[in-house]
């Protein structure tokens, strides 16, 4: 039995034996080299250029499907198990980021449309992994990844806590789309996003208490402060697809938090269902997701606004200066005037030769040098470039 059902390395022995022998083959019978063996092993990763795959990804008519998926389970060798994943998912064409850790998995892939049941009977016949439920994209072309990366973490959300010291397995309440908005109803109830800011900025449920923060690890404390004298309050806590509040809530109830719920499936699920019920969504604006897409569209409502311009905006983009690569908000007409820049800085920067660009990297201090994800408002967005 291969790995991802019993964690033998049968079916990753076998695939290395097979590469060794064709470089065997190839280097005319000599022994090999710890280089050729290593070598070997690094095509359980992607080599093609990144340029180079998005690319083909933007000109493809491939249709995929979005989708992401997280389960808590303990995986006795995660660096075994995640060779094995790639190797098996890499063949069914899955493109995405998939985090592998002793604790669990939590991915967001592409899957192209023709190989999805395949990749559903592949992923349900790991044991652990049977049933798991596969949050589908709501608002997808089809060009969110376009390379598969698997990644061994320590864990599979950076939260910051200590598991050893509160029970993670007593968590809160999960509840469906209904239950949400008849308990959102409620005066008493107080609703919380776990996101960053940059996540909540483009939208949120109506009255939602938005932490100011950039990370999920900043968050926890902050919203516990925020909190404190609400203690006996019901509490509904939501994330983009459900991982992120599965933690949060165990850690709120060991906190002495009374009633804590969550949204089953996250904001994800939660429109899905509305959608499919007809039920009224409560939600405003645009949900964050973290590939090539930026966002999905929940609610009809534009809740932001271009950080350049200030005219009503969600269009998440990174600064086209690769120095810079800051995450901000801009608008179509913005996007023309600064090259889909941040600032003139940095469109003059990118009509520079990629020598003098090479040159002057680490020199000039850009927006994304000196501000985190969606901090910058448009600070000096027409300093020129001062050489």
């Amino acid at each position: 039995m291969p790995i991802l059902a019993q964690y033998a390395v049968g079916s990753i022995q076998r695939y290395l034996i097979a590469e060794y022998c064709q470089l065997w083959t190839a280097s005319g019978g000599h022994s090999l080299t710890y280089q050729t063996k290593k070598m070997a092993r690094k095509r359980l990763y992607n080599l093609v250029n990144s340029d180079e795959l998005k690319r083909r990804m933007l000109e493809s008519k491939e249709a995929r499907t979005t989708l992401s998926f997280y389960r808590y389970h303990q995986i006795k060798d995660p660096a075994a198990f995640r060779d094995e994943l790639y190797l098996r998912w890499n063949r069914l064409g899955v493109f995405g980021r998939i985090y592998v850790a002793s604790e669990g998995i939590n991915g967001q892939i592409s899957v192209p449309e023709s190989n999805f049941e395949a990749f559903r009977e592949d992923m349900y016949a790991i044991p652990w992994l049977n049933g798991a439920r596969l949050n589908i994209a709501i608002d997808d072309d089809g060009k969110s990844f376009y390379k598969l990366k698997i990644k061994v973490r320590d864990k599979i959300v950076a939260d910051g806590l200590d598991d050893q010291s509160f029970d993670v397995t007593k968590r809160g309440k999960h509840l469906s789309a209904d239950e949400v908005n008849q308990l959102l109803d409620s005066p008493d109830t107080i609703v919380v996003d776990m996101r960053n800011h940059y996540e909540s900025e483009v939208g949120h449920f109506e009255g939602a208490v938005c932490p100011d923060v950039e990370t999920f690890r900043e968050a926890l404390p902050i919203v516990e402060e925020m909190l404190e004298d609400k203690k006996d309050h019901p509490i509904i806590m939501y994330c983009t697809g459900g991982i992120r509040c599965e933690k949060a809530s165990a850690y709120y109830l060991h906190k002495g938090f009374d009633k804590v719920f969550m949204i089953d499936g996250g904001i994800i699920e939660y429109a899905r269902q509305c959608r499919e019920k007809g039920l009224p969504i409560k939600f405003k604006g645009k949900n964050f997701v973290f590939d090539e897409r930026m966002g999905e569209r929940i609610g009809e409502e534009v809740i932001a606004h271009c950080h350049q311009c200030g005219q009503p905006c969600d269009t998440h983009v990174n600064c086209a200066n690769d120095a810079c690569h800051i995450l901000f908000l801009q608008c179509e007409a913005c996007a023309e005037k600064y090259h889909n820049c941040c600032s003139q800085k940095c469109s003059d920067f990118t009509q520079l030769p990629e020598e003098q660009r090479e040159a002057l990297r680490g020199q000039v201090e850009f927006n994304g040098t000196k501000f985190g994800k969606g901090r910058y408002k448009a600070l000096r967005k027409d300093e020129a470039l001062a050489l």
